[in-house]
């Protein structure tokens, strides 16, 4: 058909191949392109992720009810949990902090910065669906280019020297005829919903953070006052023991064994309220203000609600609701976007252009109808040799986007197995609260009979005192226990992936029909 062939220029994408002939019509290679187009601009589908039904063996989602009298706890299949789930606990104050760290942290901070950033990155990417249009204007002076040469008369043996002004619009225009502008809109686009979804990672564990300390200063409170109780008790005990040594009652062993665990007490606090300053402090970094501006409410444990319903979504909707695995998602869709822009690069690209300008030797004559001059003008340019560089970044971009798929699927197990953790934590973290509440109990029933003794004047003063020292010891491993009880119950909220919800609507987007897969869905920005 083409009778004046010479040569052509060769393209491979996988089985597809484009040759286009030297001196052929550009209407028909336009033609070729557009039917080629569709090898660039199919869509994947969701990748393959771990298949499970649940996170844990099913004695793991035993309703948790203890013995003794301790607050029971149940799991209940839930799909949507409230954004504001802190308020379980039901502590006003609580309720209050988290919602001024949510405004106020540094980190959420960072986040929404970087999730503006992509947003504009989305738009600069989509501008590439229309014209760029620029005014240029210029002012030039030269002697006579050859088309002065027809402003001279016949005579004339030299050309001129003249100014030349020039003024007015100009388009230039580079369809889109394999896809790289909307696969370069598709991956900032995916990076752009992974900003969003950092950011609703980040507010979720500042939230689950602040809710953690809070529940550490309570509980570092607790043991403070507790351990305060036993270092005087020690004392009022080595006071006894030095007014018997001095009678000759007791041996000087004795003495000192008392001595040595007053001081051993006493050396604990110091580390208890070191810690609890260190726990304000991260309050307050938590909240985006210096510690010498903030002041801790005076939480105390008991004002603490423990959840008595805790939720736990299934696998298959925690993959589609916690952020971090949407942002891993989301950074997988971007990588194969990747890898549809670095094989757009391998085809050719063309351009449209064109101009209206007023051209003229003297700037008052710029507006005259003579002066204008237009220009319009179609461009191909087709890589032939570029020393291996397009094929070695398409495979790097391949190579980025199977990294990308591990790390999302290692997002999904990591997920699975940290909420797998948190239930296992559950179940033996409540039995750990009854044994010490039931050692705590015993201490007390030790006491109580220790007490009636020394009242009938069958025992003295000591084994009293001893007995008050282990109430208070038992009573500091109970704090304990029950602090990790809340904790356990925070941190099974957060593991769920709860907090705000996904501003994306799942729609189709960009894939690639090569040897890239699995394949996956694409968010649109709203």
């Amino acid at each position: 058909m083409l009778t004046n062939v010479r040569w052509a220029m060769h393209f491979r994408l996988s089985s597809f191949k484009l040759i286009i002939p030297v001196g052929a019509d550009l209407s028909l290679i336009l033609v070729a392109g557009l039917l080629s187009a569709c090898n660039l601009n199919s869509y994947f589908g969701i990748p393959p992720v771990l298949k499970a039904d649940r996170y844990a063996d099913q004695s793991a989602y035993a309703p948790i009810k203890p013995d003794g009298g301790e607050p029971a706890q149940h799991f209940f299949e839930s799909g949507a949990i409230p954004a504001d789930w802190w308020q379980v606990f039901r502590v006003p104050a609580l309720n209050g902090m988290v919602k001024e760290a949510l405004s106020g942290n540094l980190s959420i901070n960072i986040a929404q910065a970087r999730l503006v950033e992509a947003q504009q990155a989305v738009l600069s990417a989509k501008s590439g669906y229309y014209p760029a249009v620029d005014l240029t204007a210029s002012v030039a002076r030269q002697k006579g280019p050859a088309f002065a040469l027809a402003l001279l008369p016949p005579t004339a043996r030299t050309l001129p020297t003249f100014n030349l002004y020039s003024f007015g619009p100009s388009v230039r225009f580079s369809p889109d005829v394999f896809g790289r502008t909307r696969l370069g809109v598709a991956q900032q686009t995916a990076l752009a919903e992974a900003q969003h979804d950092q950011l609703a990672a980040v507010k979720l564990i500042i939230s689950g953070d602040v809710v953690a300390e809070a529940l550490n200063v309570a509980a570092l409170r607790q043991q403070v006052i507790v351990t305060k109780t036993i270092v005087r008790d020690d004392r009022q005990n080595l006071g006894l023991i030095q007014a018997r040594f001095r009678t000759g009652k007791v041996s000087r062993d004795e003495m000192l064994a008392a001595d040595l665990q007053l001081v051993n007490d006493r050396a604990t606090l110091p580390a208890l309220e070191l810690q609890r300053s260190l726990a304000d402090d991260a309050l307050a970094a938590l909240i985006g203000k210096p510690p010498s501006v903030w002041t801790t409410p005076r939480f105390v444990i008991r004002d603490f609600a423990l959840p008595s319903e805790l939720p736990v979504r299934l696998p298959s909707i925690l993959v589609r609701q916690r952020p971090d695995i949407l942002a891993a998602q989301a950074e997988l869709r971007a990588s194969a976007a990747a890898v549809g822009v670095a094989t757009a690069r391998m085809y050719p690209q063309f351009t449209l252009s064109g101009s209206i300008d007023a051209a003229a030797l003297a700037a008052t004559s710029l507006f005259e109808q003579p002066s204008v001059i237009w220009t319009l003008a179609g461009g191909l340019t087709a890589p032939i040799f570029h020393g291996g560089a397009l094929v070695a970044r398409r495979k790097q971009a391949i190579a980025g986007f199977h990294a990308s798929l591990a790390i999302y699927r290692r997002t999904v197990l990591q997920a699975f197995v940290q909420v797998a953790n948190i239930l296992w934590a559950l179940q033996h973290d409540a039995r750990l609260a009854v044994a010490d509440h039931q050692a705590l109990m015993l201490a007390k029933t030790t006491l109580k009979l220790q007490r009636l003794r020394y009242i009938a004047g069958t025992s003295d003063l000591l084994p009293l005192l001893n007995a008050q020292r282990s109430v208070q010891i038992a009573r500091l491993a109970y704090i304990q226990s029950k602090l990790r009880r809340y904790l356990d119950s925070a941190q099974l909220f957060v593991a769920m992936g709860s907090g705000e919800q996904n501003e994306f609507a799942g729609s189709a987007g960009p894939q690639l029909a090569d040897s890239v897969s699995p394949t996956f869905t694409h968010r649109q920005w709203k």
